[in-house]
């Protein structure tokens, strides 16, 4: 394609390539490259993704800034900033690029940023805190012990100690960093037994589910598993715990560390499959863990017909209660209405193409009005607590503070708790988001 030509999109249903990363070729920097500003030349061409994330804007002002102003005059150090400020949400390719596969130029931003962060990491060991903040399962263990979890919590309030934490680490004094706890989800949830009443299966859910309470849920947020715990048994739906599990691996992948995501593929997928296998479906409480085992695993593995299982019967919570109220199996004796709701639709929700599920729940609960959002919040998990990013994080959730603040709502919430404490640090502090799991209960007086 020469300069600026754009040739019209494709207006079949975007389709996702396997991930080849296991081919010496995947990790060819020339070709990768080359394959780069291919992609780059086409991009600056169509330009539809500006408003997403901040890596269009980088790639566009260093071509608007060059001499030649076409992707020719930028360097190649431009690249990798590039690399940085993608976060892998998806979003342009499942809500905006015109020329993803089916279309013969083939573009596929968000995993060509992956197999640059994977080159990246295979020939440079990542910088201390960037290992640090992608072992949540380690972090979550250590900061949970009773005698050090006050401690970290007490830390993380501590301007001082942050002002520090950012000096020695890089993590930005400004971010929002979520408390720990020893009383986990699991501890919680440890004596838990599901229901022994009958599971009565409703279009494809099979009326009795295995809770994934993943990293965030278990060791920051755990009264998230408590909640949906109530909501689905108030539905009749028995719920037990995984037996075992460890992070999903959206962290690594984001890091571009594949063979650790691997790993903790391989730990995971034994018990979720006996689950599957013995008539559970498998939901989690964060989008992000979902969308690992729905899309990103399956894109890496798309031999493991074990996983394929797993990928067939894991959901979000909210689909799969909107599943069954379509199928006339879902309570709506809702007790207590919730006014004005801003709801935030979480990136890696979007992304799995299951539609405003959540909106379409609370919309049952009487009096009450939901007011969505589609608009990044700017978080992915690491990015929005690293120095060098913070700053941008928050002007890219700009448009959702701004929204929450002008609807003045009863409550505000995002599927994602990460995005939600984004915004309530966009707010300025409280009132803090309050999950819409959280929200559902309140409904229903549970």
């Amino acid at each position: 394609m020469a300069g600026n030509e754009v040739r019209e999109g494709s207006v079949e249903a975007p389709m996702r390539h396997p991930l080849n990363w296991k081919d010496p070729a995947f990790y060819d920097e020339d070709a990768l490259l080359a394959e780069m500003e291919r992609v780059f030349e086409i991009c600056h061409g169509c330009r539809r993704c500006f408003s997403l994330c901040h890596a269009f804007p980088t790639l566009f002002d260093a071509i608007d800034e060059s001499d030649s102003m076409e992707v020719d005059g930028v360097s190649r150090k431009v690249y990798w900033e590039v690399v940085d400020h993608c976060y892998l949400c998806d979003l342009c390719f499942m809500t905006k690029c015109p020329y993803v596969p089916p279309h013969e130029w083939n573009v596929d931003f968000p995993h060509l940023m992956l197999r640059a962060k994977a080159v990246r990491h295979q020939r440079q060991r990542p910088r201390f805190r960037d290992r640090m903040l992608t072992e949540t399962d380690t972090v979550g263990r250590l900061a949970g012990i009773p005698i050090v979890v006050n401690a970290v919590n007490a830390a993380n309030r501590s301007p001082l100690l942050r002002r520090l934490l950012d000096k020695v680490l890089g993590v930005s004094p400004q971010a929002a960093l979520p408390a720990y706890h020893h009383d986990t989800a699991r501890r919680r949830l440890r004596g838990h037994r599901p229901s022994e009443q009958a599971a009565r299966p409703a279009g494809p859910t099979r009326g009795r589910v295995a809770l994934f309470t993943t990293c965030y849920g278990n060791y920051n947020e755990p009264g998230l598993a408590e909640d949906l715990v109530a909501v689905f048994e108030h539905n009749e739906i028995p719920v037990r715990l995984v037996g075992r599990e460890r992070c999903c691996g959206m962290p690594k992948l984001e890091l571009g560390d594949l063979e650790a995501v691997a790993a903790h593929k391989e730990a995971n997928l034994p018990e979720l499959l006996r689950l599957v296998d013995e008539g559970w479906d498998i939901v989690a409480p964060v989008p992000s863990c979902v969308l690992m085992f729905k899309q990103e695993l399956p894109l890496m593995f798309p031999d493991d017909e074990g996983l394929a299982r797993v990928r067939d019967h894991i959901y979000d919570p909210f689909e799969y209660l909107a599943l069954r109220h379509r199928h006339d199996c879902f309570k709506t004796d809702f007790k207590h209405a919730l006014g004005r709701v801003s709801y935030h639709l979480a990136c890696h929700q979007r992304v799995q193409n299951i539609g405003m599920k959540t909106r379409d729940i609370l919309a049952l609960v009487p009096d009450t009005e939901v007011l969505p959002i589609e608009r990044c919040s700017g978080h992915d998990g690491t990015y929005a607590v690293k120095t060098e990013f913070h700053d941008i994080s928050m002007k890219i959730g700009r448009p959702v503070f701004k929204r929450v603040e002008q609807a003045q709502p009863d409550h505000y919430t995002s599927d994602c708790p990460m995005a939600g404490h984004q915004i309530e640090n966009g707010l300025g502090g409280a009132p803090a988001p309050e999950h819409p799991l959280t929200l559902l209960r309140r409904a229903y007086g549970i």
